[in-house]
Protein backbone atom coordinates (compact mmCIF):
# COMPACT_ATOMS: atom_id res chain seq x y z
CA UNK A 1 0.00 0.00 0.00
CA UNK A 2 0.92 3.32 -0.42
CA UNK A 3 1.34 5.80 2.57
CA UNK A 4 -1.77 7.75 0.87
CA UNK A 5 -3.89 4.67 0.79
CA UNK A 6 -2.76 3.47 4.57
CA UNK A 7 -3.80 7.07 5.87
CA UNK A 8 -7.24 6.82 4.33
CA UNK A 9 -7.45 3.09 6.15
CA UNK A 10 -6.46 4.51 9.31
CA UNK A 11 -9.25 7.91 9.23
CA UNK A 12 -11.70 5.54 8.15
CA UNK A 13 -11.40 2.64 10.82
CA UNK A 14 -9.01 3.64 13.48
CA UNK A 15 -10.47 5.43 16.71
CA UNK A 16 -9.41 9.30 16.40
CA UNK A 17 -6.91 9.18 19.06
CA UNK A 18 -3.82 10.66 17.62
CA UNK A 19 -5.32 13.13 15.18
CA UNK A 20 -3.20 13.95 12.14
CA UNK A 21 -0.06 11.60 12.51
CA UNK A 22 2.80 12.45 11.56
CA UNK A 23 2.61 11.78 7.45
CA UNK A 24 5.39 8.52 6.99
CA UNK A 25 4.65 4.77 7.24
CA UNK A 26 7.96 2.78 8.37
CA UNK A 27 8.53 -0.40 6.17
CA UNK A 28 11.66 -2.04 7.52
CA UNK A 29 14.40 -0.87 9.69
CA UNK A 30 17.99 -1.91 10.57
CA UNK A 31 20.48 -0.21 13.25
CA UNK A 32 19.49 3.28 14.23
CA UNK A 33 17.75 3.57 10.48
CA UNK A 34 14.57 2.97 9.12
CA UNK A 35 12.76 3.24 5.94
CA UNK A 36 9.27 4.43 4.92
CA UNK A 37 6.76 3.55 1.76
CA UNK A 38 8.72 5.60 -0.24
CA UNK A 39 12.21 3.93 0.53
CA UNK A 40 13.34 7.22 2.49
CA UNK A 41 16.28 6.74 4.89
CA UNK A 42 15.97 8.00 7.95
CA UNK A 43 18.03 8.04 11.06
CA UNK A 44 16.05 7.07 14.26
CA UNK A 45 16.85 9.71 17.51
CA UNK A 46 13.04 8.88 18.61
CA UNK A 47 13.56 5.18 19.24
CA UNK A 48 10.20 4.21 19.57
CA UNK A 49 9.89 7.00 22.43
CA UNK A 50 12.90 5.01 24.52
CA UNK A 51 11.68 1.33 23.15
CA UNK A 52 13.86 0.74 20.32
CA UNK A 53 17.32 0.72 22.74
CA UNK A 54 18.96 -1.85 20.68
CA UNK A 55 18.13 -0.51 17.56
CA UNK A 56 16.08 -2.36 14.76
CA UNK A 57 16.35 -5.85 13.84
CA UNK A 58 18.78 -6.47 16.20
CA UNK A 59 20.42 -9.47 15.38
CA UNK A 60 20.21 -11.24 18.83
CA UNK A 61 17.02 -10.11 19.24
CA UNK A 62 15.35 -11.04 16.14
CA UNK A 63 17.27 -15.02 16.30
CA UNK A 64 16.33 -15.52 19.81
CA UNK A 65 12.12 -14.48 19.09
CA UNK A 66 12.45 -16.43 15.52
CA UNK A 67 13.41 -19.72 17.66
CA UNK A 68 10.67 -18.99 20.20
CA UNK A 69 8.17 -18.42 17.63
CA UNK A 70 8.76 -21.93 16.23
CA UNK A 71 8.04 -23.48 19.71
CA UNK A 72 5.92 -21.53 21.99
CA UNK A 73 4.01 -17.97 22.32
CA UNK A 74 1.74 -18.35 25.13
CA UNK A 75 0.51 -20.75 27.71
CA UNK A 76 -0.62 -18.53 30.95
CA UNK A 77 0.47 -18.15 34.21
CA UNK A 78 -1.20 -21.02 35.56
CA UNK A 79 1.78 -23.04 34.70
CA UNK A 80 5.59 -22.10 35.10
CA UNK A 81 7.34 -20.52 32.60
CA UNK A 82 11.11 -20.87 32.37
CA UNK A 83 11.98 -17.50 30.32
CA UNK A 84 10.08 -15.93 32.99
CA UNK A 85 12.10 -17.40 35.55
CA UNK A 86 15.26 -16.70 33.95
CA UNK A 87 13.72 -13.25 33.37
CA UNK A 88 13.05 -12.45 36.90
CA UNK A 89 16.23 -14.27 38.23
CA UNK A 90 18.20 -11.27 35.35
CA UNK A 91 16.34 -8.21 36.97
CA UNK A 92 16.80 -9.24 40.55
CA UNK A 93 20.15 -9.99 40.21
CA UNK A 94 21.17 -6.92 38.53
CA UNK A 95 19.31 -4.69 40.56
CA UNK A 96 17.72 -3.30 44.36
CA UNK A 97 15.06 -5.90 44.19
CA UNK A 98 14.78 -9.10 45.15
CA UNK A 99 11.14 -10.08 43.68
CA UNK A 100 9.45 -9.43 39.87
CA UNK A 101 5.97 -9.56 38.90
CA UNK A 102 5.89 -9.12 34.84
CA UNK A 103 3.03 -7.28 33.06
CA UNK A 104 1.98 -6.26 29.70
CA UNK A 105 2.57 -2.58 29.88
CA UNK A 106 4.51 0.76 31.28
CA UNK A 107 0.88 2.16 32.85
CA UNK A 108 -0.04 -1.92 33.90
CA UNK A 109 3.37 -2.06 35.69
CA UNK A 110 2.33 1.37 37.89
CA UNK A 111 -0.70 0.21 38.42
CA UNK A 112 0.43 -3.11 39.65
CA UNK A 113 3.02 -0.84 41.99
CA UNK A 114 0.08 1.57 43.19
CA UNK A 115 -1.11 -1.84 44.31
CA UNK A 116 1.09 -3.41 45.96
CA UNK A 117 1.98 0.31 47.93
CA UNK A 118 -1.70 0.39 48.96
CA UNK A 119 -1.87 -3.19 49.99
CA UNK A 120 1.31 -3.26 51.59
CA UNK A 121 -0.24 -1.15 54.69
CA UNK A 122 -3.39 -2.87 54.27
CA UNK A 123 -1.97 -6.17 55.53
CA UNK A 124 -0.03 -3.86 58.42
CA UNK A 125 -3.74 -3.21 59.35
CA UNK A 126 -3.34 0.05 58.00
CA UNK A 127 -6.28 0.55 55.62
CA UNK A 128 -6.51 4.17 55.74
CA UNK A 129 -2.72 4.82 54.84
CA UNK A 130 -3.53 5.15 50.87
CA UNK A 131 -2.60 8.06 49.66
CA UNK A 132 0.29 8.52 47.03
CA UNK A 133 2.47 11.94 46.39
CA UNK A 134 3.58 12.36 42.95
CA UNK A 135 5.76 15.05 40.88
CA UNK A 136 4.00 18.08 38.95
CA UNK A 137 4.64 17.66 35.25
CA UNK A 138 4.66 13.78 35.57
CA UNK A 139 3.64 10.88 33.37
CA UNK A 140 2.96 7.78 34.54
CA UNK A 141 0.28 6.06 32.34
CA UNK A 142 -2.89 6.66 30.60
CA UNK A 143 -5.61 4.14 32.87
CA UNK A 144 -7.64 5.82 35.04
CA UNK A 145 -5.13 5.26 37.90
CA UNK A 146 -2.29 6.27 36.14
CA UNK A 147 -3.85 8.91 34.85
CA UNK A 148 -4.63 10.36 38.57
CA UNK A 149 -1.20 9.79 39.34
CA UNK A 150 0.18 11.78 36.42
CA UNK A 151 0.59 15.67 37.42
CA UNK A 152 -0.49 16.76 34.37
CA UNK A 153 -4.19 18.27 34.32
CA UNK A 154 -4.30 18.04 30.58
CA UNK A 155 -4.96 13.87 30.79
CA UNK A 156 -6.89 14.23 33.47
CA UNK A 157 -9.58 16.77 33.09
CA UNK A 158 -10.92 14.41 29.96
CA UNK A 159 -11.91 11.54 32.53
CA UNK A 160 -13.33 13.04 35.95
CA UNK A 161 -13.18 12.08 38.47
CA UNK A 162 -11.02 10.21 38.69
CA UNK A 163 -9.68 7.83 41.15
CA UNK A 164 -9.05 9.23 44.75
CA UNK A 165 -5.74 9.05 46.67
CA UNK A 166 -3.08 11.20 44.98
CA UNK A 167 -1.49 14.49 45.10
CA UNK A 168 0.96 16.29 42.87
CA UNK A 169 3.83 18.56 44.37
CA UNK A 170 6.51 20.71 42.54
CA UNK A 171 9.45 19.10 41.26
CA UNK A 172 12.86 19.37 43.38
CA UNK A 173 10.77 21.23 46.14
CA UNK A 174 11.04 19.44 49.30
CA UNK A 175 9.44 21.78 51.57
CA UNK A 176 6.04 21.32 49.36
CA UNK A 177 6.34 17.30 49.78
CA UNK A 178 6.80 17.14 53.61
CA UNK A 179 3.15 20.37 53.32
CA UNK A 180 1.31 17.54 51.36
CA UNK A 181 2.34 14.82 53.96
CA UNK A 182 -1.09 13.08 55.48
CA UNK A 183 -1.43 10.34 57.93
CA UNK A 184 -3.37 9.02 54.65
CA UNK A 185 0.33 8.92 52.95
CA UNK A 186 1.35 5.57 52.09
CA UNK A 187 4.05 6.07 49.19
CA UNK A 188 5.90 8.63 47.17
CA UNK A 189 5.96 7.62 43.18
CA UNK A 190 8.11 9.92 40.91
CA UNK A 191 10.26 9.34 37.79
CA UNK A 192 14.31 10.02 38.09
CA UNK A 193 13.74 11.98 35.35
CA UNK A 194 10.34 13.13 33.78
CA UNK A 195 10.67 12.67 30.27
CA UNK A 196 7.25 13.02 28.76
CA UNK A 197 6.98 16.63 29.92
CA UNK A 198 10.42 18.04 28.80
CA UNK A 199 13.26 15.84 30.40
CA UNK A 200 12.98 17.39 34.08
CA UNK A 201 15.92 16.42 36.07
CA UNK A 202 15.43 15.65 39.78
CA UNK A 203 18.19 16.90 41.89
CA UNK A 204 20.61 14.60 43.51
CA UNK A 205 20.11 16.04 47.06
CA UNK A 206 16.13 16.91 46.76
CA UNK A 207 16.33 12.25 45.96
CA UNK A 208 17.89 11.79 48.68
CA UNK A 209 15.88 13.89 51.13
CA UNK A 210 12.66 11.99 50.08
CA UNK A 211 14.33 8.67 50.39
CA UNK A 212 15.14 9.90 54.08
CA UNK A 213 11.51 11.25 54.61
CA UNK A 214 9.92 8.05 53.51
CA UNK A 215 12.24 6.64 55.77
CA UNK A 216 11.75 8.42 58.97
CA UNK A 217 7.79 8.07 58.45
CA UNK A 218 7.33 4.50 57.34
CA UNK A 219 6.54 5.29 53.42
CA UNK A 220 7.61 2.93 50.81
CA UNK A 221 9.23 4.94 47.56
CA UNK A 222 8.38 4.40 44.23
CA UNK A 223 10.25 4.95 41.16
CA UNK A 224 8.68 4.96 37.50
CA UNK A 225 11.76 3.78 35.00
CA UNK A 226 9.54 3.03 32.40
CA UNK A 227 11.61 5.49 30.31
CA UNK A 228 14.87 5.65 32.18
CA UNK A 229 15.43 2.55 33.11
CA UNK A 230 17.49 -0.80 31.23
CA UNK A 231 20.65 1.70 30.19
CA UNK A 232 19.22 4.47 29.29
CA UNK A 233 20.57 7.34 31.30
CA UNK A 234 23.95 5.68 31.10
CA UNK A 235 23.38 3.53 33.94
CA UNK A 236 21.63 0.46 34.08
CA UNK A 237 18.90 2.08 36.05
CA UNK A 238 18.14 5.36 36.46
CA UNK A 239 18.04 5.69 40.39
CA UNK A 240 21.37 4.70 40.30
CA UNK A 241 22.49 8.31 39.44
CA UNK A 242 21.20 9.14 42.73
CA UNK A 243 22.90 6.37 45.18
CA UNK A 244 19.20 6.08 46.77
CA UNK A 245 17.76 2.49 45.96
CA UNK A 246 13.47 2.43 45.54
CA UNK A 247 11.50 -0.04 47.69
CA UNK A 248 9.55 -0.39 43.97
CA UNK A 249 10.40 0.22 40.67
CA UNK A 250 8.94 -0.12 37.69
CA UNK A 251 9.76 -0.57 33.98
CA UNK A 252 8.74 -1.72 30.32
CA UNK A 253 9.15 0.46 27.65
CA UNK A 254 13.32 -0.88 26.41
CA UNK A 255 12.45 -3.83 28.05
CA UNK A 256 10.70 -6.01 25.48
CA UNK A 257 13.04 -3.96 22.64
CA UNK A 258 9.55 -3.60 20.75
CA UNK A 259 7.82 -6.44 22.27
CA UNK A 260 5.24 -4.87 25.03
CA UNK A 261 6.51 -6.11 28.40
CA UNK A 262 6.56 -4.45 32.01
CA UNK A 263 8.19 -5.11 34.98
CA UNK A 264 7.30 -4.24 38.82
CA UNK A 265 10.31 -4.83 40.65
CA UNK A 266 10.25 -4.61 44.62
CA UNK A 267 12.09 -5.24 47.61
CA UNK A 268 11.20 -8.03 49.80
CA UNK A 269 9.03 -6.49 52.75
CA UNK A 270 7.23 -4.64 50.24
CA UNK A 271 6.84 -7.35 47.51
CA UNK A 272 5.72 -10.22 50.42
CA UNK A 273 2.57 -7.78 50.39
CA UNK A 274 1.00 -9.49 47.37
CA UNK A 275 0.30 -13.15 47.95
CA UNK A 276 -1.95 -15.67 45.68
CA UNK A 277 -4.88 -14.06 44.41
CA UNK A 278 -3.80 -10.75 45.07
CA UNK A 279 -2.67 -9.70 41.27
CA UNK A 280 -2.88 -11.35 37.98
CA UNK A 281 -2.50 -10.85 34.30
CA UNK A 282 -3.46 -13.37 31.03
CA UNK A 283 -0.60 -12.06 28.62
CA UNK A 284 1.95 -10.51 31.53
CA UNK A 285 5.25 -12.19 31.18
CA UNK A 286 4.28 -15.06 28.43
CA UNK A 287 7.65 -17.31 26.74
CA UNK A 288 7.40 -14.98 23.88
CA UNK A 289 7.28 -11.45 25.68
CA UNK A 290 10.28 -12.91 28.22
CA UNK A 291 12.27 -14.26 25.22
CA UNK A 292 12.82 -11.05 24.14
CA UNK A 293 13.53 -9.32 27.68
CA UNK A 294 15.79 -12.08 28.33
CA UNK A 295 17.26 -11.21 24.48
CA UNK A 296 17.86 -7.51 25.31
CA UNK A 297 19.09 -7.78 28.65
CA UNK A 298 21.85 -10.08 28.00
CA UNK A 299 23.01 -7.31 25.51
CA UNK A 300 22.32 -4.58 27.24
CA UNK A 301 24.81 -6.08 29.84
CA UNK A 302 27.75 -7.99 27.95
CA UNK A 303 27.64 -5.80 24.76
CA UNK A 304 28.82 -2.46 26.23
CA UNK A 305 25.42 -0.51 25.08
CA UNK A 306 25.06 0.76 28.41
CA UNK A 307 28.74 2.11 28.35
CA UNK A 308 28.24 3.51 25.01
CA UNK A 309 24.72 5.17 25.69
CA UNK A 310 27.25 7.20 28.77
CA UNK A 311 29.74 8.05 26.32
CA UNK A 312 27.90 8.95 23.30
CA UNK A 313 25.05 10.95 25.77
CA UNK A 314 28.29 13.08 26.69
CA UNK A 315 29.28 13.70 23.00
CA UNK A 316 25.80 14.48 21.99
CA UNK A 317 25.24 17.18 24.93
CA UNK A 318 28.25 18.04 24.18
CA UNK A 319 27.65 19.00 20.89
CA UNK A 320 23.79 20.29 21.48
CA UNK A 321 26.04 22.87 23.52
CA UNK A 322 27.66 24.07 21.19
CA UNK A 323 24.45 25.05 18.92
CA UNK A 324 23.21 26.45 22.18
CA UNK A 325 26.59 28.89 22.43
CA UNK A 326 25.94 29.74 18.37
CA UNK A 327 22.54 30.08 18.44
CA UNK A 328 20.81 32.52 21.56
CA UNK A 329 17.11 30.75 20.81
CA UNK A 330 18.28 27.60 22.31
CA UNK A 331 17.56 28.14 26.12
CA UNK A 332 19.16 24.75 27.46
CA UNK A 333 19.83 21.56 26.91
CA UNK A 334 19.60 19.02 29.69
CA UNK A 335 19.54 14.79 30.36
CA UNK A 336 21.28 12.17 31.29
CA UNK A 337 22.73 9.29 28.28
CA UNK A 338 20.67 9.36 25.71
CA UNK A 339 18.09 10.93 27.34
CA UNK A 340 18.44 14.23 26.14
CA UNK A 341 16.20 17.52 25.75
CA UNK A 342 16.69 20.75 24.02
CA UNK A 343 14.69 23.76 25.13
CA UNK A 344 13.84 26.70 22.99
CA UNK A 345 13.13 30.34 24.25
CA UNK A 346 10.38 30.23 21.14
CA UNK A 347 7.91 28.04 20.11
CA UNK A 348 9.43 26.53 17.17
CA UNK A 349 10.15 23.03 18.28
CA UNK A 350 7.11 21.33 16.06
CA UNK A 351 8.70 23.26 13.35
CA UNK A 352 12.22 22.20 13.85
CA UNK A 353 11.01 18.47 14.20
CA UNK A 354 9.24 18.38 10.75
CA UNK A 355 12.46 20.15 9.02
CA UNK A 356 14.51 16.93 10.54
CA UNK A 357 11.90 14.91 9.21
CA UNK A 358 12.49 16.32 5.79
CA UNK A 359 16.24 15.93 6.32
CA UNK A 360 15.58 12.01 7.44
CA UNK A 361 15.93 12.28 11.46
CA UNK A 362 13.47 11.59 13.68
CA UNK A 363 13.07 13.36 16.49
CA UNK A 364 10.30 13.87 19.84
CA UNK A 365 8.54 17.52 20.23
CA UNK A 366 7.18 18.10 23.75
CA UNK A 367 4.51 21.04 23.52
CA UNK A 368 6.09 23.71 21.47
CA UNK A 369 9.51 24.65 22.45
CA UNK A 370 11.63 21.42 23.05
CA UNK A 371 12.66 18.93 21.38
CA UNK A 372 13.25 15.26 22.74
CA UNK A 373 16.42 13.02 21.94
CA UNK A 374 16.01 9.23 22.75
CA UNK A 375 18.39 7.30 20.23
CA UNK A 376 18.94 3.67 20.36
CA UNK A 377 21.94 3.10 22.39
CA UNK A 378 23.40 1.50 19.71
CA UNK A 379 24.18 4.97 18.48
CA UNK A 380 27.63 6.24 16.98
CA UNK A 381 29.68 9.81 16.75
CA UNK A 382 28.97 9.96 13.35
CA UNK A 383 24.99 9.49 13.31
CA UNK A 384 25.29 11.95 15.71
CA UNK A 385 27.50 14.00 13.85
CA UNK A 386 24.72 14.28 11.06
CA UNK A 387 21.80 15.01 12.94
CA UNK A 388 24.01 17.88 14.47
CA UNK A 389 25.25 18.99 11.04
CA UNK A 390 21.29 19.13 10.05
CA UNK A 391 20.28 20.73 13.04
CA UNK A 392 22.75 23.45 12.64
CA UNK A 393 21.47 23.95 8.78
CA UNK A 394 17.92 24.14 10.18
CA UNK A 395 18.80 26.87 12.75
CA UNK A 396 20.99 28.66 10.76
Amino acid sequence: MNLQDIISLDKKYFMNVYGDRTPVCFTHGRGVNVWDTEDNKYYDFLGGIAVNALGHCHPKLTQALKDQLDKLLHTSSLYYIESQAKLAKVLAENSCADKIFLCNSGAEANEGAIKLARIYFKKKGLPDKYEIITLKRSFHGRTLTTVAATGQEKYQKPYTPLPPGFKHVAINDINALKAALSPATCAVMMEPIQGESGVNLVDKEYMQQVKQLCDENGLLLIFDEIQTGLGRTGKLFGYRHFDVEPDIFTLAKALGGGIPIGAVCAKQQAAAAFEPGDHGTTFGGNPFACTAALAVMDTLLHDGLIENAANMGEYFKGRLLELKNKYAVIKEVRGKGLMIGMEFADEISKDIAEKLLHQGFLVGSIGTSILRFLPPLIITKEDIDKMIRALDEILE
